[in-house]
C-alpha cells in the first residue's frame, strides 16, 4: 500500500533529498501502524509532538490504510 507523508519544521531534514519542500509516497505492508512508519522514515520518537492522519489527529499506534495521508509535527518551543 503507499501512504503520503510530510514532516514539517525542523523534521523536515528528514525528507529524502527529492522530497525537498513537499510530500512524499512510502511503500508499506497491509496493517503498518503510525508507528511503524516512523521507524520505517528513521523520525526519532523523542522528537514527535503531533501526527495527523488525513488531517485529523491520530495516535502512533493506528493502522494505516492504503492512500492515507500522514503529517508529522515536531514540539515547537517560542517565547
Amino acid at each position: 500500500m503507499k501512504i503520503e507523508v510530510n514532516l514539517f519544521a525542523s523534521l523536515a531534514r528528514l525528507k529524502p533529498d527529492d522530497a525537498a519542500g513537499k510530500s512524499w509516497w512510502i511503500d508499506c505492508d497491509e496493517g503498518t501502524t503510525v508507528s511503524q512508519l516512523m521507524v520505517h522514515i528513521g523520525v526519532p520518537e523523542k522528537e514527535i509532538k503531533l501526527i495527523f492522519r488525513n488531517g485529523v489527529m491520530c495516535s502512533n499506534e493506528e493502522t494505516l490504510c492504503d492512500g492515507d495521508r500522514v503529517g508529522v509535527f515536531p514540539p515547537v518551543g517560542g517565547g
